[in-house]
């Protein structure tokens, strides 16, 4: 990625953990030696089990050593998934990944996309503007990514995004149907 890095492109390395990796000693240390590895790059680390937010000081305090931000997640909440506040971590940059909210099909759904067919609101999308710009200056940056991707839903919600944080919307975005309040 060095490359990518000299060219002033790599905005930060994703590092994400799948539901079933629990804040326990073994998996302390392998992200302390990852984050050491990727020490040269912005890096944020996406965690979704609870245990890592009931263990919020340790993870925080880990990931602050190596100045990696904590990815923000919204997604369905179960009893194991990871609750979180939306404040960032650091004051160089933020991350966030919208997932959607389709818990229906979240652990069984008939084909891949479909756990990601759903489109946030004006109302559900205005908690995040308001988080990536809580702090906001010349240095920090704040990454918004949205995954709801299931029949370009994704798009729609990026330009209601764009909207409510006061920048452009290119294109015909007056032609893009907008859900309800």
């Amino acid at each position: 990625i060095d490359p990518i890095v000299e060219s002033g492109k790599l905005g930060a390395v994703l590092v994400q953990f799948p539901p079933g990796f629990h804040c326990n000693p073994e998996s302390l240390e392998y992200v302390s030696g990852l984050l050491d590895a990727l020490r040269d790059y912005p890096v944020a680390v996406e965690l979704r089990h609870r245990s890592w937010s009931d263990a919020a000081t340790i993870t925080t305090e880990l990931l602050g050593r190596f100045q990696a931000a904590w990815v923000q997640i919204d997604e369905p909440k179960f009893r194991f998934s990871i609750r979180q506040d939306l404040a960032p971590n650091l004051q160089r940059f933020s991350y966030m990944r919208l997932h959607g909210r389709n818990a229906a099909q979240w652990w069984s759904p008939g084909a891949a996309e479909d756990r990601y067919d759903y489109l946030y609101s004006r109302e559900e999308l205005k908690p995040f503007a308001a988080a990536a710009t809580v702090g906001r200056s010349d240095e920090r940056k704040a990454y918004l990514y949205l995954n709801n991707h299931f029949a370009a839903k994704a798009v729609v919600n990026a330009a209601i995004l764009k909207h409510e944080l006061g920048q452009p919307v290119p294109g015909d975005a007056e032609r893009i149907p907008l859900p309800d309040e």
